[in-house]
């Protein structure tokens, strides 16, 4: 979005807002049709502004604005179905795939796919929030351009077989383990299938497919820490030494 247009009541989200001059908020969005990008809500902070209690995360709107580059004016913006209630963790969770946007999808990137993924991502954490956190974990790697190698053996090209163990390489794929190995990443062929699935019911495989999903995430977050984790672990560690 290089130069000055007009969009009107496309479906969006807010991701994050924070204050600008006196009465005003920059708002981060996340637009099904283009992508991320950064709004001036004008007036916002007034008490009898109606975009008040409207721009608020995990709620479906309709926004309108005007202008191009990094940094574009609403002129409209409307509820287009509640608010996702989220309490408590889920809550936590929510900010946490909100964080995640924001640090890894470049702006001005149309994700309608990804878009649809984080709007059932967010109906689901009220159910399971830990499978649908891996999901869409997974969804967004794809998205990225980063996806997994889910279904097949990088060495071989045969199909994973459910009770072998692999040792993942992220530029490469799963290989088999013929023999014990000290390799970072095992996770057995089921675990695998069952993300390729997108159905991780299972505890187990919920936790070896956590730990392949965060290695792939923190290699494209580099040096970059997310704030919704570290505040998860004093959570932890708080509720433990009680």
């Amino acid at each position: 979005m290089k130069s000055a247009e007009r969009v009107t009541l496309t479906p969006a989200c807010v991701l994050h807002h924070h204050e600008w001059r006196e009465t005003s908020r920059i708002v981060e969005i996340f637009s099904r049709d283009h992508g991320r990008l950064g709004a001036v809500a004008r007036g916002a902070r007034r008490a009898q502004s109606p975009w008040r209690a409207v721009l608020q995360p995990f709620r479906p709107l309709l926004l309108s604005w005007t202008g191009g580059g990094d940094l574009v004016t609403l002129i409209g913006a409307e509820a287009d179905g509640a608010a996702v209630p989220l309490p408590g963790s889920e809550l936590m969770s929510a900010y946490y795939m909100n964080e995640l946007l924001l640090c890894l999808l470049p702006r001005h990137d149309a994700q309608p796919g990804l878009f649809r993924h984080y709007a059932e991502a967010l109906a689901r954490l009220r159910q399971s929030a830990a499978p649908a956190l891996r999901i869409f974990e997974k969804q967004l790697l794809s998205a990225l351009g980063y996806g997994l190698m889910l279904e097949r053996d990088a060495a071989s090209n045969e199909p994973l077989q459910p009770d072998a163990v692999y040792s993942y390489e992220l530029e490469r794929g799963p290989v088999r383990m013929i023999s014990a190995s000290s390799a970072a990443l095992q996770i057995p062929g089921a675990a695998l299938a069952a993300l390729a699935r997108e159905d991780l019911a299972q505890p187990g495989q919920l936790q070896q497919t956590r730990e392949l999903l965060q290695v792939a995430l923190e290699r494209l977050l580099g040096n970059r820490s997310l704030r919704t984790r570290t505040v998860a672990r004093a959570v932890v560690r708080s509720t433990r030494s009680r």
